[in-house]
């Protein structure tokens, strides 16, 4: 029994050191020790106001919640920077009466990383998401749900691809 319990704590403390430079969440930050979020402009033709800060918040602190990174205003380890290129509400199914049943509220973000420890593992991509609400809803009336909710997915996707290697 007792060695047993010795091979247990054995692999115990094999799994713990095997996580390296892993935290819980599955991001790894390598030799990172800052992150940056540059304002996220928006130029999406169709404008809502304070998207942009809204969006830039959101990233920040999903990267802060989910590493041991320090957040900085400049020279950061990996920098996150972009615009928001769409915002977009367009008709979805139609009824019998040629109406539309249902809204999708598209958001889509360009983002440009850089992680000055590693540089191959640059990117710049393209990230969005959408939400379905029904059409006799008015925006106004959904957006303070809907635009959270894409702001998770695509903040996630976006810690996904830089510190998640997905």
């Amino acid at each position: 029994m007792k060695n047993f319990r010795n091979a247990l704590i054995a692999v115990g403390f094999l799994l713990l050191s095997s996580c390296g430079i892993y935290n819980f969440t599955g991001g790894s930050t390598g030799d990172a020790k800052t992150f940056q979020v540059n304002f996220f402009r928006n130029e999406a033709p169709l404008v809502e106001p304070g998207l942009d800060r809204d969006f830039t918040i959101a990233l920040q602190d999903l990267i802060n919640n989910q590493t041991n990174l320090s957040l900085t205003d400049r020279n950061g380890d990996l920098v996150y920077e972009g615009e928001i290129v769409e915002f977009n509400i367009t008709p979805m199914t139609a009824t019998a009466g040629q109406t539309a049943a249902q809204n999708r509220l598209t958001i889509a973000v360009k983002v440009r990383f850089t992680n000055n420890t590693e540089e191959k593992k640059d990117f710049e991509k393209r990230f969005s998401f959408y939400y379905d609400y029904p059409a006799a809803a008015q925006f106004n009336s959904v957006k303070r749900e809907a635009i959270p909710q894409i702001f998770e997915r695509i903040t996630q996707d976006i810690f996904n691809a830089s510190l998640a290697d997905w």
